[in-house]
This record gives structure tokens, C-alpha cells and sequence, in this order.
């Protein structure tokens, strides 16, 4: 019988991979590199070295960066764009907006659909869903032929508000099907039912060019794993930190558009709470960029303003993510007004930091923490060996740039480092309404361990949290989640008309829709949840707020009430007197997908018997004798006091001196700043 639950996160240079053992409670954990030109081999390499057979595997559930990488890099399938007469620049002129205002070198990314591609048909519908003009089934039909001509292999659909009645756009999918039956249609009234064409139709397009691409990785996949002897469904994460099966990929694979990322933030938010915590910021710094979230009271904060490149949003929920170039292998350098700076840019894993001993000669966070004494020259188990000398040589550039001692332009490097995370740690707390001191930090990837103390201290927050198995805490994040969907509509009301009648009966049309997803997902209804949210603002306001709904709704007075509260955690104001109006209606539907149960585990050994060895360690200006320990040996509840230096296969933890620690019963080591 089944009994292994497996969790791949493929990530661009390394792919890890999280195995449970539900008989026995153990864990195993590994790495293997990536491969992006055959993204589905990295996966098969990686339960090769596990060591499985698929006719043991329960559940596998995973994260790809598959739909990240094919919109960065354009390799997207032939697509076309087909949209009412008048709109075909909707994607060209976006919102007139750039990244950088001040920068009139750096160009927008050009759109996923060049003009050439971009086509016009005859139809109209007006603001309340009136149809003024139909379909014109002739014309469609000749721009079928041509787009067949062209080899079209996938096909977007978005007329104007559609959002409302999307009759005109149903034809034309119906006619292209019969037309085009092997090309891959999608229309945004099913895409995505919600006003703004810019928003839509960018998210209808990223949803067409990716289609193709994802369906055809699921298939290749699916049948890879058949082959092993695995027949059951592949779970992949979306950015709104649920999983869909892979017979329901196809039609949203928009949201596979951040699938990776996502499962560093629920792994955050399991260990947190695991821990005891209902307020956790998530800091997973890896070896180029770090992902920090945040869950308030138990709940992720979930964003609808995201884009993979900007000005192409992706209207879908995701999970607040905010990514820096922070990594370990970012660069150190000096600009032009004479300032250390530490990244974006980044040593990559080739030629990596010097201290890899392939090549690299700049300076980056890795090299400092090297020749600061908090890396040993042992990584993998021994597997790697570092290049200390490599690692001094790299920093010594720093340290004559500005007249340094090498020991002080490392920590500076560090510093810098640090800083450029606390502030990225503000921008999701401080900014947003909350104060970092309510809150634990989750430290993990191969890098966050080393850092995190030392950004607690900065922000003041009480206390530290590094999982048992920070390099791969992302994978683990990928059996932690659920099937979830969410379905919406637009909706705009002000909030004194509208009764519990009227929204009532809008929701469970929203909720018939949701049910069905679970549904086809495979879901049975005692395994289904259905939540509610409205989202509301003052009237006259561009950006809204949602706020939960019960699913029997008694009282409109408690819904107003909860969102001036929101409004006043958010933005620190709020105006009872003000006009509220509805501007949206979503539901979710969470499918619960059975989760692990992590064992707790019994004091065994000491922590004499994990001492490894004493090495010198820079700390606060001076070189201090520090123990360094197996992290595989030390006891649970066992307390440590800094400075120590805590050793595993996949990343190293530093106790600052003035720091204390303890070991919980499920492995965690709980870091206090005092």
C-alpha cells in the first residue's frame, strides 16, 4: 500500500525534494539540479536519487517554475489575440505607466502578443451587458482560416465588458473550436468576469500563451510518472497557495505563473503556527534573491496587484510575495557615489561565488560569511569544499575600494546585506500596517539561517524560527497546501442598497461554479470549504479591501464594521460618515487534501555529543572562539547560548553572542533576541 507523500520544488538552479514516511514518521530530504531545457527530467533525476517507486508514492504535490521562466524568456507558443474593433493596442498602451518614471532608457517588456498577432472582429456590448452588436459568424470564420494559415497554436479572446455578458465571446470560442479544434482557446469572461479591459486581457493573454506550454508539461510529466507505476493525480501549486490537479491546469494556467514561489510562504506559515505563532513574517533567502511574506492571525496576506514583468498583471489571487536580489550569491560593489552596495546582481550558480572555486573573482555575501568564520569550508556533508582563499582574495577588492581591514569590509557586506532585507521586511509590516514586534521570523532557505538573527535584532522582533530542514523548507511546502479555486465577478453597489437577499443570491451562483471545480478536481463535498469575500472601498476610491463574508449572511452591520476596521489597519484612517461601495464579490473553494502528520520527538543524546569543533567567528569587531555543532545530533529541548555556529547538510545557522536558543520537540531551533 501507498505510504510515501512526496514534494519536489523546482526552483531555476536546483531542484529539492521533500519525502515523508507515513508508516515510520521519517523525513528524507535531497537536491538535484535543475533542468530547465526538459523541466519534468529534473523531477525524475530527483525521485531517482530519493530512491522511490512510484507504486509507493501516496500523493505527489509540487512547485515549478516552468510558466516564470517561458514568460521571462518568450519561449511561448504562436499566439493570437482577437478582440473587439477599436481595442487591439490595449496591450501596447497598458496603463501609460513605467517601473522607473525617472528612467527614460529603461523600456516597458514588450507585450507576450506582438501587434502582427493582435486581430479585431465586429461586435459590441455595453456597460449593463446589453448585446448592440452580434457576432458577425462569417467573419469569424475567415480570421479562423487565416489564423490556421499562420499555425496558430493558441488563441485569446477579450472583447469589451465582457466582464458583464460574455455571449459575443462564447460564439466566437464555439466557432473557433469547430474551425481550429487542436488550438487552445480561452475568453476572458471565463478567464477572469471582472472590469478594467487592461487587467483582463493581460491576464487572458498570460493565461493563453501559457496553456500550450503547461499542458504539455503536465502530459510529459503524467506520463513519466505512469511509467514509474504512479497513477494518481500530480498536485501543482498556483500563486494563491493552493494546489490544482492536473486535469484542471490547462484552463487556469495563469496562476502557474508564480507556482514556485508560493510554497516558501505556506511552509512559513505551517512552521509558525507549529510553533505556536499566529503572526509570522517568512524570510527565504536563497543564492540569488530572498521571498519575504507575512500571515497575520493564521491567514497569508493574498494580493490581486502582481505581474511576472511589469505592466502585464495577473488578476488571480496570489500570495503577497515581496522578492529582492538578496542571496547568497549577490554581489558586493561599489557605485558611483562612492557607497557599498550589495546586489541585485548575482554570481549565479556559474560561476558562483569565488569561494565555489569555478571561476568566480567578485565579492558576494557567501565569501564574506566565509571569511568571517560563519561558513566552514565543509558544506553537503563534505561533499563541497570551499575556497577560503578564493573567498579573501574576492573581498579583499572591498576592503581597498574603501581602506578596509578585510574582516571589516566583510562585515560590512553582511551589513549592507542585512539592511537591504530590513528594509523589504518593512515594506510588507511597517508600510502595510503592522508592527514587525508582534511577530516571529521564519528563516530558511540555504541562506536565511545565517542572516536571520541578525535582521530580528534590527527589527526587534522577539523571536527567530529556523525549521529542521531550512534548504528545502519550500518543498515541504508543497504537501502542506490545499485544492483551491477562486471565482469572482464584478459587482459594483453601494453598500446601503443592496440587501442580504440580492447578495445572497449572487454568491451561490458564484458558489455553484466553485462547487463544480472541486468537483471535477475530485473533491468530495465533506472535503469542501466555501468562504466569501466582498471587496469594498469609499466610494470614489481606485483600490479596494476584502473582507470575509459568512456564508449565511444575518447582518450587513458587521461586514461595515470589519471593513472600517480593515481600512484603518491598512491605510491608518478610516470614515464611518464616508459612502461604502461594494466593488467585487469572490468566492474560494478549498478541496482538503490530507496533510502529514510530523512527528514530535523525545530527548535523545546531549549536546557534548554534537560538538564538532571550536573555530574562530567575527563577531561585533573581534574574532571570538565559537563551538560549532551537528545539527543532526543536538537534543530537542536543548538550549544553546551564543555564540554558536549549527551545522547541516543544507545550510549553516548562526547564534550571535547575547542570543539564546532552544530545540522544540518537532525539531525547530527557536532563536531569542534578547
Amino acid at each position: 500500500m501507498a505510504h510515501t507523500r512526496l514534494a519536489i520544488d523546482v526552483g531555476g538552479t536546483f531542484t529539492d525534494v521533500f519525502v515523508f514516511n507515513e508508516n515510520t514518521g521519517e523525513v528524507f530530504v535531497t537536491k538535484t539540479s535543475s533542468t530547465p531545457s526538459n523541466p519534468e527530467q529534473g523531477i525524475l533525476n530527483g525521485i531517482e536519487k530519493a530512491q522511490l517507486d512510484g507504486k509507493d508514492i501516496k500523493i505527489f504535490s509540487h512547485g515549478t517554475t516552468v510558466g516564470t521562466n517561458a514568460l521571462i524568456q518568450r519561449k511561448l507558443p504562436k499566439t493570437a489575440l482577437i478582440t473587439t474593433k477599436g481595442f487591439r493596442d490595449v496591450p501596447e498602451i497598458r496603463r501609460g505607466t513605467k517601473e522607473d518614471i525617472w528612467d527614460t532608457y529603461k523600456d516597458t517588456a514588450k507585450p507576450y502578443i506582438q501587434r502582427r498577432d493582435r486581430f479585431e472582429v465586429t461586435e459590441r456590448v455595453d456597460y449593463e451587458g446589453k448585446v448592440i452588436e452580434a457576432i458577425q459568424e462569417e467573419e469569424v470564420r475567415l480570421l479562423a482560416k487565416k489564423l490556421k494559415r499562420r499555425n496558430t497554436e493558441s488563441i485569446a479572446v477579450c472583447f469589451l465588458n465582457s466582464y458583464v455578458n460574455g455571449e459575443n465571446e462564447a460564439k466566437v470560442k464555439a466557432i473557433l473550436k469547430e474551425e481550429l479544434p487542436d488550438v487552445y482557446v480561452c475568453i476572458s469572461s471565463e478567464v477572469l468576469p471582472e472590469i478594467f479591459e487592461h487587467e483582463r486581457m493581460s491576464t487572458t493573454i498570460i493565461n493563453a500563451v501559457l496553456g500550450p506550454i503547461m499542458s504539455n508539461y503536465i502530459a510529459k510529466l503524467s506520463k513519466e510518472m505512469n511509467k514509474k507505476g504512479y497513477e494518481e493525480e500530480i498536485l501543482v501549486l498556483h500563486s494563491g497557495g493552493g494546489v490544482m490537479t492536473s486535469s484542471t491546469v490547462p484552463r487556469y494556467a495563469a496562476r502557474l505563473a508564480s507556482s514556485g514561489i508560493a510554497a516558501g510562504a505556506i511552509a512559513s506559515k505551517h512552521i509558525a503556527k507549529l510553533c505556536g505563532f499566529e503572526n509570522a513574517i517568512g524570510l527565504d533567502m536563497g543564492g540569488t534573491s530572498t521571498d519575504i511574506s507575512l500571515m497575520y492571525e493564521g491567514d497569508i496576506r493574498i494580493t490581486k496587484d502582481w505581474a511576472i514583468e511589469y505592466g502585464y498583471p495577473i488578476g488571480f489571487p496570489s500570495i503577497e510575495i515581496l522578492t529582492i536580489g538578496a542571496g547568497g550569491g549577490s554581489l558586493a560593489w561599489k557605485d558611483a557615489g562612492g557607497s557599498l552596495r550589495n546586489g541585485p546582481q548575482s554570481a549565479g550558480a556559474v560561476p558562483g561565488p569565488a569561494c565555489y572555486g569555478q571561476g568566480g573573482t567578485a565579492p558576494t555575501n557567501s565569501d564574506a560569511n566565509l571569511v568571517l568564520g560563519r561558513l566552514g569550508v565543509d558544506l553537503l556533508d563534505g561533499m563541497m569544499q570551499l575556497d577560503k582563499d578564493a573567498a579573501t582574495q574576492a573581498v579583499k577588492k572591498i576592503a581597498d575600494e574603501f581602506n578596509q581591514q578585510i574582516e571589516d569590509a566583510a562585515n560590512a557586506i553582511i551589513q549592507v546585506a542585512n539592511a537591504n532585507m530590513c528594509d523589504a521586511v518593512r515594506l510588507i509590516s511597517v508600510r502595510r500596517g503592522y508592527d514587525p514586534r508582534d511577530f516571529a521570523l521564519v528563516a530558511f532557505g540555504g541562506a536565511g539561517p545565517l542572516h536571520g538573527a541578525y535582521l530580528a535584532k534590527e527589527l526587534n522582533i522577539p523571536k527567530v524560527i529556523i525549521p529542521p530542514h531550512p534548504g528545502v523548507a519550500a518543498a515541504m511546502g508543497c504537501l502542506l497546501v490545499d485544492v483551491r479555486h477562486d471565482i469572482s465577478k464584478t459587482f459594483v453597489k453601494n453598500f446601503a442598497d443592496v440587501s442580504i437577499e440580492e447578495l445572497t443570491s449572487q454568491f451561490n451562483e458564484l458558489q455553484i461554479e466553485a462547487q463544480e471545480l472541486l468537483v471535477e478536481e475530485g473533491i468530495s463535498a465533506e472535503s469542501s470549504t466555501l468562504m466569501n469575500y466582498m471587496e469594498l472601498r469609499y466610494k470614489g476610491q481606485w483600490r479596494s479591501l476584502a473582507v470575509v463574508v459568512p456564508n449565511q449572511i444575518t447582518s450587513l452591520e458587521d461586514v461595515l464594521v470589519a471593513f472600517h476596521k480593515e481600512h484603518e489597519r491598512e491605510f491608518a484612517f478610516s470614515d464611518k460618515e464616508q459612502v461604502v461601495e461594494i466593488y467585487g464579490l469572490r468566492v474560494t473553494a478549498i478541496g482538503t487534501v490530507p496533510k502529514p502528520d510530523f512527528p514530535q520527538f523525545a530527548p535523545e543524546g546531549s549536546l557534548e555529543e554534537a560538538y564538532k569543533e571550536s573555530r574562530p567567528v567575527y563577531f561585533e569587531g573581534e574574532y571570538i572562539d565559537t563551538k560549532v555543532y551537528n545539527r543532526d545530533l543536538i537534543p530537542v529541548k536543548t538550549q544553546l547560548i551564543g555564540p554558536a555556529i549549527i551545522d547541516q547538510l543544507d545550510t549553516t545557522t548562526v547564534i550571535p553572542p547575547g542570543f539564546t536558543a532552544e530545540v522544540d520537540v518537532y525539531k525547530n531551533i527557536i532563536i531569542s533576541v534578547n
